[in-house]
């Protein structure tokens, strides 16, 4: 399944009002639709989150652009307002109530102008939810969960006719994916030069600390000639990175659904298929499970120069006695021995993780044997929380939970070191020539940023030429948030990488 995400992952902020909102955050957009026909309505979606959100919140207004909705980043002018919510952080219903809140005075406010405001919550929080949002609060006018959301075009004309909620989270045995439309041309979150692409959906892995197989259900793989057609869409649009998503990516088993293919494809082969499309320079992956690293993939790491050397991979603890109760299906050891054979494979390889601390009935020695496991791998970054209870996981129903500041203690112990190996790993490219995929303009007037093949972010002085495509350029200087270079070759000033980087937490992970 997905691993947990950090919070710089979201389209649109979740810790400010909607002004702040609005300046800092991403709203879903979509140009006209190509039917002929005026863009009459605005939508603004708000996305909390893994990328598997940001990509759902793009296919929403995929499917809502034939009713004539298009995008608006003001959401006072909106006449439909969709919280793609999470259920991963801590008290996450609690956070989509309390966005609720604020949003019924704007809801108010924009009727006694005369004009409508639909409120719509989706994801993860209005599947873990159903009647209770309609319930605690009943101006909210749709709740669709991840599995139903291809039916908003329903729900949005029956919410416009009914004076009560309109509910939907059931998990419909088609895939939701048979009910898309294409993609919209032009500007959506998630697509661009690097675009998301779900491939696997669910998890069957029942971590005892985790709800995504309960809010995302079983898992499913899409056919293997649906995501290269996607995939070509996206490269034809502009795509030269694709990111293949999925809750538990690397159990991919996808019909293989060629015309002389039989059988299923593996992620392995799934990648070898993509990485022929002309156009496509990279791909990446997230998020996995160890139990399902296959040798395939591990060898593909070696022998697939369009995947790139970086893998996010969640161990979560290094404790055997701490994994066996979050019910991992592995050993610290076994976790250990993957990260040896990826580095034979690809010594270049860049390893991300997560962990949590404090998970129930965790003690110090249980915590050493974690802080012994990240000394021996060296990470190039990775995300760590306290454990946190999910109400009808297993793991909250335990009666050993750590003392929260014992928890808090052990989680700043462990970000200390896990911030040294970030800053090393960051510091060990600087005088190193790197091809830079640029993306977007820097923040700075002449400059342009993009991601190396370890995932930082790489700041340069350069036009807006640049954007699309792979250049080479040397490291400069370092931050633990990014890296400044110039273009090989060039001249160029230093770029102060402590002024001109993005948070690297920006493509955090999926949960496993």
């Amino acid at each position: 399944m997905l691993d947990r995400v950090a919070a710089g992952a979201r389209v649109g902020g979740q810790k400010a009002g909607w002004g702040a909102a609005r300046l800092a955050g991403r709203a879903a957009s979509s140009k006209a639709p190509t039917h002929g026909e005026a863009v009459a309505k605005k939508l603004y979606v708000k996305t909390f989150g893994c990328q598997m959100n940001v990509y759902d919140s793009a296919r929403m207004a995929d499917v809502l652009a034939p009713l004539g909705y298009g995008s608006t980043t003001e959401i006072e002018d909106a006449d439909l307002v969709v919280l793609n919510t999470c259920h991963i952080r801590e008290k996450a219903a609690e956070k989509v109530y309390s966005e609720l809140g604020r949003l019924r005075a704007l809801k108010r406010v924009r009727e006694k102008g005369g004009n409508e405001m639909l409120l719509a919550v989706a994801g993860c929080v209005a599947q873990a939810e159903g009647e209770e949002v309609a319930a605690r609060a009943p101006f909210v006018d749709i709740v669709v969960g991840p599995q139903a959301y291809h039916r908003l075009p329903a729900m949005v004309a029956r919410a416009s006719r009914a004076r009560r909620t309109a509910v939907d989270t059931s998990m419909p045995a088609e895939s939701r994916f048979d009910h898309l439309p294409e993609e919209l041309a032009g500007p959506q979150p998630g697509r661009g030069v690097s675009s998301f692409l779900t491939i696997q959906e669910g998890c069957d892995r029942f971590c005892t600390f985790c709800v995504v197989p309960y809010t995302r259900g079983a898992e499913e793989s899409r056919p293997a000639a649906e995501v290269e057609a996607e995939a070509r869409r996206l490269v034809a649009a502009g795509a030269r990175e694709i990111v293949l998503l999925g809750q538990n990516v690397n159990a991919y088993h996808g019909a293989a659904g060629g015309e002389t293919d039989a059988g299923e494809l593996d992620l392995a082969g799934l990648i070898g298929r993509l990485a022929a499309i002309q156009g496509l320079e990279r791909l990446r992956y997230t998020t996995s499970h160890p139990r399902d690293m296959t040798p395939a993939l591990i060898r593909a790491h070696g022998e697939e120069p369009k995947l790139m050397p970086f893998l996010h991979l969640p161990v979560q603890s290094g404790s055997d006695r701490v994994l066996a109760a979050m019910n991992r299906g592995h050993t610290a050891d076994r976790y250990l021995r993957l990260v040896e054979a990826l580095r034979a494979a690809q010594p270049e390889i860049a390893l991300s993780s997560d962990f949590i601390v404090g998970f129930p009935g965790e003690t110090e020695v249980d915590f050493e044997a974690t802080l012994a496991l990240v000394r021996e791998v060296e990470y190039a970054q990775a995300f760590s929380f306290k454990y946190s209870a999910r109400p009808g996981t297993p793991a909250a129903e335990r009666d050993d939970h750590v003392p929260n500041d014992v928890a808090a203690a052990r989680l700043s112990r462990l970000q200390r070191v896990l911030d040294d190996q970030k800053r090393r790993f960051n510091a060990g490219m600087v005088r190193r020539t790197l091809p830079v995929l640029f993306e977007r303009r820097g923040r700075h007037p002449g400059q342009v940023a993009g991601r190396t093949p370890f995932m930082q972010w790489l700041h340069v002085d350069g036009d807006d030429a640049l954007i699309g495509s792979v250049a080479l350029a040397t490291v400069i200087d370092a931050s633990p948030n990014g890296l400044a270079g110039a273009l090989a070759g060039s001249a160029g000033a230093p770029v102060n990488a402590r002024d001109g980087t993005a948070d690297m937490a920006s493509m955090g992970g999926i949960p496993a």
